[in-house]
């Protein structure tokens, strides 16, 4: 589990194809940046813009992870040289500043309008149909691992059939600790939903079904 707050932003040095032709995954070689690897031991978690990945190697500085070609296929920003968001994994004993995050991504927005209003920006992302239900008004989304407050959202269609779009208010901090103050219009990112709406929307559809 996480958090969503960034603890430091690294790099994807590396991208290696792993053994098994065009199916197969890749290995990422990340410089950790900031982050203190100290406590990372081998299998450990680490999310990376918002990804939960393993820890295969490591060093001083720098870490790897294999991302299989299913997590290639759902994510994106996870197959090139850039920079990225990394949290570790939470222990009991910090405070949850954020909000719980598995590190699952569920599916990819679309960012529509990223622009300065006032000393904040305003990140507007079109988010798919199917992660649509689960937005709303001062509700809690992961954008590339970084958990944000949901201050708008407008239907695309009746009861959201086209998607939504939901608009994010980011402070300076956030723009200048996490990798998000890259992003341009038409930019993809991964999404992540808040768990107790996930949860929410399973016990209602089955007392709707009687069960």
């Amino acid at each position: 589990m996480f958090t969503g707050i960034v603890a430091a932003v690294g790099k994807i040095s590396s991208v290696q194809p792993l053994p098994g032709g065009h199916e197969a995954g890749v290995r990422l070689d990340i410089d950790a940046g900031a982050l203190a690897l100290g406590d990372v031991a081998l299998g450990d978690s680490i999310a990376i813009n918002g990804a939960c990945m393993t820890v295969v190697e490591k060093s001083a500085a720098s870490f790897c992870v294999d991302v299989s070609r299913a997590s290639l296929n759902c994510t994106v920003g996870l197959d090139t040289m850039m920079e990225v968001n990394l949290e570790k994994a939470l222990t009991l004993a910090e405070r949850l500043g954020g909000h719980l995050v598995s590190g699952h991504v569920d599916g990819l927005g679309l960012v529509r309008k990223f622009d300065p209003v006032g000393e904040s920006w305003e990140l507007m992302i079109e988010a798919p149909q199917q992660l649509a239900k689960y937005l709303a008004f001062k509700g809690s989304i992961v954008v590339n691992g970084v958990s944000l407050t949901v201050n708008r959202v407008e239907d695309l269609g009746l009861g959201a059939a086209n998607g939504c779009l939901c608009s994010i208010n980011l402070i300076p901090h956030t723009i200048a600790s996490t990798t998000l103050k890259n992003l341009r219009a038409g930019d993809r990112v991964n999404l992540e939903i808040d768990l107790i709406a996930r949860y929410v929307e399973r016990m209602l559809a089955l007392s709707a079904s009687g069960q």
